[in-house]
């Protein structure tokens, strides 16, 4: 399959439909073993795999923020098999008696935990989705269509191809596990498809998860776009405010756990900032700072240096870049944090326990940190085996999309005639 080979993917979505009550009836054991399987079958295939992802790679320029993202080699072809075992270890989230109860009249109500049914997943760049979705939504007992960017194609195709021979192997059909073409135009026929799938879940660029949510009939959660923010307090260990911040910048920029914004009080300004230039420059860091931050660095000799502008404040970078901003206080801090920021991940660095404890009450976000690295807001750091992406909205969830939120409710009553009136 190329991805300009159909009109319409409505017979992909009707077979996937299809497809959800053969999932849906796996066993946890069963479930568990396809994924242990899947993990064997990637490590054998390990070579073929990267000869695939070099056919993309090899069409994006290195220096593109999303060459890395894009990237599979054997370690991180490693990570996707551990990840595949780790989902596997994880208990069944289906079938969970919720709650119990007997009414009056005899019903005995239960609520169980159930699969979704059909979940759909658009994401771009990073073919390592297309394998911890399949690992959740098999997990869960979920069938799934993936929706993989135009960059990643070579590399998803093969990944699919390796998830139908498992799939074959304990006869399940593989249209439960569908790769959608790239067509920009085929991408409304999946939002409206109310009667395949039964949630969108956008995963990438702030663009992408707009116009999901503006075009999208069917329920959607949103995940990846993250404007991350790390608040270095008057009263922060520089020591190690300096190796937090440049670890949440440069250890892998193009991930939206990824910090974007450094705020700084002034008390402190000129004794910090300094320390971070030789790591900085060590990656090429593009600094955009406001006037203050700007005449420190510039006396530190820092020569990768812009004047920032207003949008460089509330910029998700996805690079080696970084806007940095100087403030009075925590309640500039967080005024600053609170127009700015996604909700994603925010951070603040201080060895006094009061404003900690306020950043953690006041911070209106999924994931908020004391003296950490961003970098940790991810499933696989947080004990869920792996993600779907990052939720950053309040229904459903929030922070990772892990195994335990793709399930929902169904209420069981068991009767002996009774009516009622």
């Amino acid at each position: 399959m190329t991805s300009q080979e159909t009109e319409t993917i409505l017979p992909l979505l009707e077979a996937t439909h299809a497809a959800a009550p053969a999932v849906r009836r796996l066993s946890g054991e069963q479930k568990a073993a396809i994924l242990l399987r899947l993990a064997d079958v990637i490590l054998e295939n390990t070579s073929a795999i990267m000869a695939e992802n070099r056919l993309d790679l090899d069409r994006m320029p290195q220096t593109d923020p999303k060459w890395d993202r894009l990237l599979l080699n054997e370690k991180r072809i490693e990570g996707l098999a551990q990840s595949l075992r780790d989902v596997a270890a994880l208990p069944d989230p289906t079938g969970q008696v919720l709650l119990e109860r007997t009414l009056p009249n005899g019903l005995r109500l239960s609520k169980i935990a159930v699969s979704l049914g059909v979940v759909g997943v658009i994401y771009e760049s990073r073919p390592n989705v297309t394998v911890d979705v399949t690992a959740l939504c098999l997990r869960s007992g979920n069938a799934v269509v993936l929706r993989g960017g135009s960059d990643a194609w070579h590399s998803n195709v093969y990944l699919v191809s390796l998830v139908h021979q498992v799939l074959r192997e304990f006869n399940v059909p593989q249209a439960a596990i569908t790769l959608l073409p790239t067509d920009r135009e085929l991408m409304k026929e999946l939002l409206t498809a109310t009667r395949y799938v039964d949630i969108i879940i956008p995963r990438g660029s702030d663009k992408l998860i707009q116009y999901v949510r503006q075009h999208s009939l069917v329920p959607t959660i949103e995940t990846g776009a993250g404007v991350v923010h790390t608040y270095v307090h008057e009263e922060a260990d520089l020591a190690k405010a300096k190796d937090i911040v440049v670890n949440a910048r440069v250890s892998r920029p193009s991930v939206c756990n990824s910090l974007d914004s450094l705020l700084v009080d002034q008390a402190i300004a000129e004794a910090f900032l300094p320390r971070l230039t030789e790591d900085f420059l060590k990656w090429n860091v593009e600094v955009y700072a406001d006037e203050a931050a700007y005449r420190v660095l510039h006396q530190a000799g820092y020569p990768l240096l812009f004047h920032a502008q207003p949008e460089d404040f509330g910029k998700e970078w996805l690079d080696y870049k970084i806007s940095i901003k100087t403030v009075n206080d925590a309640d500039e801090a967080l005024e600053h944090i609170r127009v700015n920021s996604s909700r994603h991940s925010e951070a603040i660095l201080t060895e006094n326990k009061e404003v900690g404890r306020r950043f953690l009450e006041e911070v209106d976000a999924a994931a908020v940190y004391v003296n950490a690295s961003t970098r940790f807001t991810d499933g696989g750091e947080f004990g869920l085996g792996a993600e779907i992406g990052i939720s950053t909205q309040k229904l459903h969830a929030r922070g990772p999309f892990a195994l335990e939120k793709l399930v929902t409710e169904k209420w069981v009553i068991e009767g002996d005639g009774q009516v009622r009136w």
